[in-house]
């Protein structure tokens, strides 16, 4: 668990500087750019459909974590916005409630006790 952390504050980290040099440089347009992409069907829309569905995983996972509860599917639409910025934090939390429970981890601690 200590590798996972490791790499998850150093995403977050990584992520968090990167995307405020963008937005320094270019603003806030960042759904313009992707869906514009998207529509080009070119390889970065390729890209970047990837990256939605990799987003929508995530997002189905989080939300089936939380047994599709309100605040489940609050922080699944949290983990399909914020892709790795949201999902690094949110890892860090279940990985320290989990108690170096991998399966703890990947269900959610109710999944866990059956």
């Amino acid at each position: 668990m200590t590798a996972l952390r490791a790499f998850l504050v150093l995403a977050f980290a990584t992520i968090a500087g990167y995307t405020a040099i963008v937005i320094a440089h270019h603003g806030l347009g960042l759904f313009a750019v992707f869906f514009g992409d998207l529509a080009s069907v070119t390889w970065p829309g390729q890209f970047d459909l990837d990256f939605l569905c990799l987003l929508t995983l995530s997002a189905i996972w989080v939300a089936h974590r939380h047994r599709f509860r309100p605040i489940g599917l609050l922080l699944g639409l949290c983990a399909l916005v914020g892709g790795v910025l949201f999902l690094s934090v949110y890892l860090l939390v279940a990985a320290a409630r989990a108690n170096g429970d991998a399966g703890s981890l990947l269900l959610g601690e109710h999944r866990r006790a059956r």
